[in-house]
């Protein structure tokens, strides 16, 4: 049975907020002014996001293949900067998707991906927090913006931790402490090093420019960039569901044991 799963997520956010933005962290002059604010003037990211793009099945470029839409990639440059043996690594994941990828387990996605999972998810802003309820696998992350410093690592989550910032009207997310992950359902993968740094800035009340930079000294050979856009949800009444996920649901995404949606055409 399908069920509305933030009932009470907004009530949790506001317990966790403690403290209100001082003068110190003050607001520069507005970039634009459609774009909603908060009591403290910063721009209000609150609302249902989702983005309308093919990166859930694979962030580079690809073709159409059996249950894989075609879509143009969303990284700066084309192609993943792979060290020589993280290319093969990626070939090998590629083949044996059903083993290695976190999302036909039904574990959490991780930071970037969850994002661009093709399902909606939620954001809460209090001048120190900021939550993210994902409908993917009651996934829920909290990103602190009270100006705390990550916890000592290693530390492995499957979501890493997320500390904020504001630069002008623009949300900065900084983002250690993972474990080895996918990208997407093509293989492509980053190792328990990686370091995310998200950008959100909203271009006017109902869209994000979403910006994303992720640096691996053990699988990349120099940092790189993702771009997107995020929608709002304006449907009547439109609200998260309850996605429960089973992992023999794996069968959805890899029909064919042995093909996958990565293919090395340039």
């Amino acid at each position: 049975m399908r069920q509305a799963l933030v009932s009470g997520l907004a009530g949790a956010v506001g317990m966790a907020a403690v403290s209100v933005v001082g003068a110190a962290q003050a607001v520069a002059t507005p970039k634009s002014a459609s774009v909603a604010r908060t009591a403290d003037g910063r721009p209000d990211l609150s609302g249902i996001w989702q983005v309308l793009n093919t990166a859930a099945w694979n962030v580079e470029d690809h073709q159409a293949r059996d249950g894989v839409p075609a879509g143009d990639g969303v990284i700066e440059g084309g192609r993943i900067p792979y060290q020589p043996w993280a290319l093969t690594k990626r070939q090998e994941n590629a083949k044996n998707l059903q083993a290695v990828d976190p999302e036909a387990k039904c574990y959490m996605l991780g930071v970037p991906r969850a994002t661009y999972a093709n399902l909606p998810f939620q954001i809460f802003q209090k001048p120190d927090l900021v939550a993210i309820a994902y409908e993917y696998a009651h996934t829920v992350r909290y990103v602190y913006t009270d100006g705390s410093k990550h916890p000592a690592g290693p530390i492995e989550w499957w979501m890493g931790d997320s500390r904020a910032h504001w630069e002008r009207d623009t949300l900065v997310v900084d983002v250690v402490h993972f474990n080895e992950g996918l990208l997407d359902r093509s293989g492509n993968f980053y190792s328990d090093a990686l370091h995310v740094v998200e950008r959100f800035t909203p271009r006017d009340p109902d869209h994000i420019d979403y910006e994303v930079t992720l640096e691996d000294p053990k699988v990349f050979t120099r940092p790189w960039k993702m771009r997107m856009v995020l929608y709002r949800r304006v449907e009547s009444n439109f609200r998260l569901l309850e996605y429960e996920c089973y992992s023999f649901d794996s069968e959805r995404f890899y029909p064919y044991p042995g093909v996958s949606t990565y293919t090395s055409e340039k």
